[in-house]
């Protein structure tokens, strides 16, 4: 656990009691602050009570009087569509509003780091696809280097859950636009934008506002090194904004397909192949084609800011190259989940929107493509045209009207994940892909993407 500094005898109110606002009590706690909570759920009584915490009802009028912060978790909107209620008491009552990321950037370095012979670094990793990839991959390297290191954020354990950092130990976090956007605190030593792509529109009150959100994590803190994608205008106008010049290599670009190979520091993939320039000067190249845990272009893309991201810390070619070659992937993103009579099943649960689809859609040549759910915003255009796809078979409640609009793709519509699965199992044919690709969200018939890719994998594996 982190304490929480600053905080000591003052009172911290927090809103919301699942597993990042429980811990968030927690090391307030252990900071010596009194902490009163609020959760709209009907069991907030039992929450509170097992958390120590004075439940106090934070949308009454004087409920922020005597405290110092309120401390939210992520998933409760704080400006758009609108503030939850609570919270709109905390900005019209002048308390200061925060996270548990700003607790945690706040709180991590301690009086013990004096006597470190090196000084504990953050990498921080956020954008629309791939953080959650490229942050296990960071993690994966620096554990087969040798690194102490712990993964926490957006994947994995909160970041107040973290231990107290070892001396020389790497800590890599997955920030999502939601904890990026309040944090009070972001001060990275390393910090990495894989690309951008709409998504949580909503939520950020349009693209401007999502990219924003995501931006702070390299405007608010000033990390040593940036490794920004610049495969869209976003980031290369974020790369722009961070350079003094055009050889400055504090700020590492990266590509998914383009190469790079001017003055400054870039990482690029094309054709499989991963190369290292500085200077003008390749200074390091990978075969990707033979990495079974790095399938397709996105995973590429992937490969390159984790390389670029453990390379500004000083780690050699040679050691990230043969992590790359053990790291097995993460669950319900591009996992191979079976290989049965030369057909694969691959689970792309987290493929939730338009652009990740896309991009799982080109990292296979002939798919049967199990896709449909709860529909984004913007439609499926970005799909379109589909020429690696021989067939889609549609899930969700609404899988008739998600079949329509795959123009010039055959479509049949499945409804369920049973059906689809076995529909597509019968029709493929030995060197063709299933693939779980939904491109929406689970919600219309899952609690989540995990237990929506978990229904396939048992699906699949129930196959004759």
């Amino acid at each position: 656990m982190i304490p929480v500094q600053r905080y000591s005898g003052k009172t911290v109110a927090v809103l919301g009691l699942g597993r990042s606002g429980l811990a968030t009590v927690a090391a307030l706690q252990a900071g010596g602050a009194d902490v009163v909570a609020w959760d709209d759920s009907p069991d907030a009584a039992d929450k509170a009570e097992g958390a120590r915490a004075e439940l106090r009802d934070l949308t009454r009028a004087g409920s922020f009087d005597d405290v110092a912060a309120l401390i939210t978790s992520p998933g409760i909107p704080h400006l758009y569509p609108e503030p939850h209620p609570a919270i709109a008491r905390a900005l019209s009552e002048g308390c200061p509003v925060d996270n548990d990321i700003g607790l945690f950037f706040r709180s991590f370095a301690t009086d013990d780091w004096h006597g470190f012979d090196t000084i504990p670094k953050i990498i921080a990793i956020t954008g629309s696809n791939g953080k959650s990839t490229t942050s296990a991959l960071v993690h994966h390297i620096l554990e087969e280097a040798g690194r102490p290191t712990q993964l926490a954020g957006n994947i994995g354990r909160g970041v107040l859950d973290l231990d107290p950092a070892h001396d020389g130990e790497v800590i890599v976090l997955e920030l999502s636009s939601y904890q990026t956007e309040l944090a009070r605190a972001l001060t990275p030593d390393v910090a990495v934008f894989t690309n951008l792509s709409p998504d949580h529109l909503d939520r950020h009150g349009g693209y401007g506002g999502y990219f924003a959100a995501k931006r702070r994590l390299f405007s608010l803190g000033g990390p040593d090194r940036a490794v920004v994608g610049v495969d869209e205008v976003e980031g290369r106008y974020l790369a722009n904004q961070l350079i003094e010049g055009q050889g400055d290599d504090r700020v590492i670009r990266i590509s998914a397909g383009q190469k790079l190979d001017g003055h400054g520091w870039s990482v690029f993939a094309r054709k499989g192949f991963l190369s290292e320039y500085r200077k003008g000067r390749q200074m390091a190249s990978i075969d990707l084609r033979a990495i079974p845990g790095l399938p397709g272009a996105h995973n590429h893309q992937n490969a390159c800011a984790a390389f670029a991201a453990c390379r500004s810390i000083g780690i050699g070619p040679r050691v990230i190259e043969q992590a790359l070659h053990s790291f097995k992937g993460l669950p319900h993103r591009s996992q191979l989940v079976a290989d049965r009579g030369g057909v694969r099943f691959v689970n792309d649960s987290k493929a939730t929107n338009v652009d990740s689809a896309a991009k799982a859609l080109a990292a296979f040549d002939r798919i049967r493509w199990i896709c449909g759910g709860l529909e984004k915003e913007g439609g499926l255009d970005g799909l379109l045209p589909a020429p690696t796809v021989v067939k889609a078979y549609v899930i969700g409640r609404e899988a008739a009207g998600f079949a329509m609009k795959l123009k010039g793709v055959e479509a049949e519509v499945c409804g369920d994940m049973a059906t689809a699965v076995a529909r597509a199992a019968q029709d493929a044919q030995p060197g063709e892909v299933v693939l779980l690709a939904p491109a929406a969200a689970s919600f219309d018939q899952y609690d989540s993407f995990e237990k929506r890719g978990d229904d396939f994998a048992a699906q699949v594996a129930q196959l004759d």
